[in-house]
């Protein structure tokens, strides 16, 4: 494979973020050009439709050439004027849900005594959803037995969420279908809200008022 040293512009004009490529068009008439998700640095934000992108040729065995070397075509400044750095990392608030339930989940432990299974039903769920994803995932860009989606969002509505969202954002997958988020994100919810009413004494008194017991 050859790739040649002079970058061009293009802007990318549609991605698959199930299978990991697009398609960024130079402009002025030229070909669209093929890119993949391996053509961008692997810490880089995730691709999105509309954004300008800079970009070297490489030729493939077919004959055919795809973008390499993918990068924002300008920085994006943020804060105070003339300041300058990368977009922030696609997400970065999704990561914060993890944060915010950390202490949630610490008190629990703390002071309301967490019986052993629920810290094992969370790890378990947790890696077994991130792997979940995983091969998913690689299914997608294979053209692979997929899992479906209600296993996933099952599989995060127990307990495993944490894991799906760090999967999510670094596999790149489910991070653009808004139906799933919606429910994903609802999925969540149900867990917290059952996780705090079922490990705080506030369960006990539910219990004690319909049962008188």
């Amino acid at each position: 494979m050859v790739s040649s040293s002079v970058r061009s512009t293009g802007t990318l004009v549609t991605w698959n973020d199930e299978r990991g490529f697009g398609f960024l068009d130079p402009g002025e008439g030229a070909k669209q050009v093929f890119v993949h998700i391996s053509g961008f640095p692997r810490d880089a934000a995730r691709p999105e439709e509309g954004v300008e992108y800079s970009f070297e040729l490489e030729s493939m065995r077919d004959g055919r050439t795809k973008a390499v070397g993918v990068r924002p075509a300008a920085r994006i400044s943020y804060g105070r004027p003339g300041g300058r750095r990368w977009p922030v990392r696609w997400g970065t608030l999704s990561y914060l849900a993890i944060a915010a339930f950390l202490p949630l989940y610490i008190v629990a432990t703390v002071r309301w005594h967490l019986p052993v299974w629920v810290h094992a039903l969370y790890l378990a769920t947790t890696i077994g959803c991130f792997a979940a994803y995983a091969l998913d995932k690689s299914a997608a860009r294979t053209g692979g037995w997929r899992l479906a989606e209600r296993s996933l969002l099952l599989l995060g509505l127990i307990g495993g969420w944490p894991g799906a969202i760090v999967a999510q954002q670094l596999f790149r997958h489910k991070t653009r279908k808004r139906a799933f988020l919606t429910e994903f994100w609802a999925s969540v919810a149900l867990n917290v809200i059952a996780f705090t009413v079922l490990a705080s004494p506030l369960s006990s008194q539910l219990l004690y008022r319909i049962t008188g017991a």
